[in-house]
Parts: structure tokens; sequence; C-alpha cells
């Protein structure tokens, strides 16, 4: 089974990298093989809104979202990690969520409305983190991540949240969290 793992924050090393990688390794630990994608290294725009991809599925802008593609169309499982900025995802993250558009376009070229309803492609997780403690912190990243998971004919199927996390190695001061986010990678795995 392959496992994608998304890595959406800005920071190298903070704590939504170092919570991914433990659910990686949990992935891995159910025989899963994994790869990963930095959403701070891809040189790349976000979504032109050029319709280029309406009638064909296929993005017609050309830079390092082109390798991402294959990657998102062939795992069964995603995990996208990202820390909290004003209540969405980051913005280097956001800007793959949006040229997933393409994959929207696809999806809806090549199923019926009805079959719409379903998701074949397999399924998203969500792994955050934000500095605050506030009531709604993970509603807007949850809902960005919804759809993004909809776009790629995915169920999303929630993930680990916490809050009062900001200083870059908080989670290793709560080593539950480590373990948490490791027993979500072997679970994935093991219901997938």
């Amino acid at each position: 089974m392959k496992v994608l793992g998304i890595y959406g924050s800005p920071r190298k090393g903070g704590n939504s990298d170092q919570l991914l990688d433990q659910a990686l390794k949990g992935a891995e630990s159910a025989g899963a093989e994994t790869s990963s994608v930095y959403a701070r290294r891809l040189k790349m725009s976000g979504c032109l809104e050029c319709g280029g991809c309406d009638e064909t599925g296929t993005c017609v802008v050309k830079d390092d979202m082109q390798t991402v593609y294959p990657l998102l169309e062939e795992a069964r499982i995603i995990f996208l990690a990202s820390p909290v900025f004003f209540y969405g995802l980051t913005s280097q993250v956001k800007a793959l969520v949006d040229r997933s558009q393409a994959l929207w376009s696809k999806r809806r070229l090549t199923k019926s409305s009805e079959e719409m309803g379903s998701f074949e492609g397999g399924t998203g997780y969500l792994i955050t983190v934000g500095a605050t403690r506030g009531k709604n912190l993970f509603e807007g990243v949850q809902l960005e991540s919804k759809y993004f998971f909809d776009a790629l004919d995915m169920s999303y199927e929630g993930g680990i949240f916490f809050r009062r996390l900001e200083k870059k190695d908080a989670v290793r001061e709560n080593p539950e969290t480590l373990q948490e986010a490791f027993n979500l990678g072997l679970r994935a795995v093991r219901q997938g």
C-alpha cells in the first residue's frame, strides 16, 4: 500500500514535521511503502484559475507540482500535516491544495454525478498543531482538508489535532503526541 506524507510547514523540523515523521514510521511498521512531499521545497505557483484543466483534468502550468500529481494519484492513504496559520493551512501547502483543482476536474470528467458521492481513491488524514487553545482552532483546516481529499477522490477520516504547541520542539515535551501520531499511521494502514 502506498502512503504519502505531505509536509505543510514552512519550518523545517517543527512540530507538524515531527508528528508526520512518526505517522509515516507507523505506516511503514504496518508494511506500507511511504513517500513524502515537502511543500516548502516546491517551486510552484498557486492555481491561476486559467481553466486549462477543465476539459482534460491536467494542469497546464509546468512547475514542481507536475512531480506531485502522480504521488497524489498513486497514494491510497495521504497524511496532510500543517500548523494552523490564521485558522487555516499554511500558504505553502495551500498552494498545493489549490493546484489540486486539476484532479478535481479529472474526477468530474471521469465520474457520473451519482458516482461523485462515493470515494474510490483511498483515505486522507490531517495532522495539525496550533499555538492557541481557541475553541474553533481546527475548523478551518479541517474544512480545507476535507475538500482537498474530496478533490482527490478520497474520504476524509479526521486525524490528530494538538493545541498549545508553539515552540519548535514542543512535541518532544509531550511524548504522548508522538506516540499518537505513530499509532495513527499504523491504524490507517491496518484499516486501509
